[in-house]
């Protein structure tokens, strides 16, 4: 007689309170069941009065099957398990914020699966090195785009061994790194016969002392200057005293300036 063993592994439920990324499986008269992409497709149910406010007719103007949708877990049974969510009392910010955690998360198991795929590590070896750097990081996107931006050595800490250290070093490389442009309009005139040439050598003398700015002519007297970092605080950090300096040195020379800032923007992140 073959006794066969049988190993029952706890599923993992999401919390009340949660934001999850669900894909709607099946529309019915009453709500929608969806499946839960982060949690090993577990179901949930989304009320047709969680959909949207006020009254609704058809379940079907606002969701369709196999469409993903960010949600918000408003109440959990463990007995039954049955999981009830929303979809109104998720904000803008909520479901932004959902989608760019989950897209950093995907992009994070691309760039292993890069280094699985580079030195011939197991699955077991690559789980091993994911859980080490999460150890120390948010997410495996952001470790990698440290790397990215100040070399292996960011990560020393984690003791990797020289072949995966030289594998991520490589593939960080080739990462277009996530930026932010600040820009901003400079009207700037000088009445002296040789006002433009004094212009020009002040605005020439702030691009060589900060290569992170541009300055492009627009045609007298507007120019666009431009100012590129990481994130918006160091671009801010940057801009003031840059400003500042092209200011104090145009009124020195009896010109007169204004700035006035434009729409900033980031940069697609690679």
């Amino acid at each position: 007689m073959v006794l066969e063993e049988m190993s029952t592994e706890i599923q993992e439920m999401p919390e009340q309170g949660e934001i999850v990324l669900a894909t709607i499986t099946k529309i019915m008269d009453h709500g929608v069941y969806v499946t839960l992409d982060e949690y090993d497709g577990i179901q949930g149910f989304l009320h047709i009065s969680e959909i949207a406010p006020g009254w609704i007719r058809s379940v079907s103007r606002f969701v369709r099957e196999g469409e993903k949708k960010v949600l918000l877990v408003k109440k959990i049974n463990l007995e039954r398990g049955d999981i009830d969510l929303s979809l109104k009392q998720v904000s803008n910010d909520q479901k932004k914020q959902k989608l760019k955690e989950v897209k950093k998360y995907e992009k994070g198991k691309t760039l292993l699966q890069s280094v699985q795929e580079k030195i011939k590590l197991s699955d077991s070896e690559i789980e091993k090195l994911e859980d080490s750097i999460y150890s120390k990081y948010d997410s495996v996107y952001d470790a990698f785009i440290e790397i990215g931006r100040n070399g292996i050595s960011s990560i020393k800490e984690l003791k990797l061994n020289k072949k995966t250290a030289a594998a991520i070093e490589e593939i960080c490389s080739k990462i277009k790194l996530p930026s932010v442009e600040i820009r901003g309009i400079m009207e700037i005139t000088n009445n002296k016969s040789n006002g433009i040439e004094i212009i020009k050598k002040i605005l020439l003398d702030a691009m060589k002392k900060n290569s992170k700015i541009d300055i492009t002519y627009l045609g007298a007297p507007k120019y666009r200057l431009s100012i590129k970092a990481e994130d918006f605080k160091t671009a801010e950090k940057s801009l003031k005293p840059i400003i500042e300096e092209i200011q104090k040195s145009i009124e020195k020379s009896n010109g007169s300036f204004k700035f006035t800032r434009e729409e900033s923007k980031k940069t697609r992140e690679g």
